[in-house]
């Protein structure tokens, strides 16, 4: 059986592709590429079809990851039965998701799983920064998906 796992931003462009990317590199890191499908979303849905935003492909790139295959989508309600875990990168998003969960679906923030994060930590968005801004999401991101990882591995052995 594979398993699911959705990382949700606002617009699909920044945080929730470049969490994506990582946590496929780390999935595959532990010979989970074939077991584990992670994909990513936005909560709105203006940049649908577009492509990462160039400072988080820049981001990316930067250390050794590949970014390029990313087309940002909307999540809609009904793909809560698409995934198992489905995880927010911040307090709004999180909110949103919730809202709109059926009952009984656990949406969980993303740094959640980062055991040096404060509780219900969030990776902030860099969009409207500089350079910074993604590095720090960069570095956040690396340190979340280890635990994440680790979660689904506890999932699905």
């Amino acid at each position: 059986m594979t398993y699911r796992v959705c990382l949700v931003c606002m617009g699909n462009i920044c945080r929730s592709p470049m969490a994506e990317v990582v946590l496929r590199h780390v999935l595959e890191r532990h010979g989970l590429d074939h077991d584990v499908i992670v994909e990513s979303a936005g909560t709105g849905g203006w940049h649908a079809g577009a492509p990462m935003d160039e400072r988080a492909l820049r981001t990316l790139v930067g250390r050794g990851y590949d970014g390029s295959a990313h087309r940002a989508r909307k999540f809609t309600d009904d793909w809560f039965d698409r995934y198992d875990l489905v995880l927010a990168m911040d307090r709004d998003n999180l909110s949103f998701l919730q809202g709109m969960a059926p009952e009984g679906v656990e949406v969980r923030l993303f740094r959640s799983f980062d055991p040096a994060s404060p509780d219900r930590a969030e990776v902030p968005d860099p969009y409207y920064g500089g350079q910074d801004g993604f590095d720090e999401v960069l570095e956040l991101v690396e340190a979340a998906a280890e635990g994440v990882a680790k979660h689904i591995v506890d999932e699905i052995r």
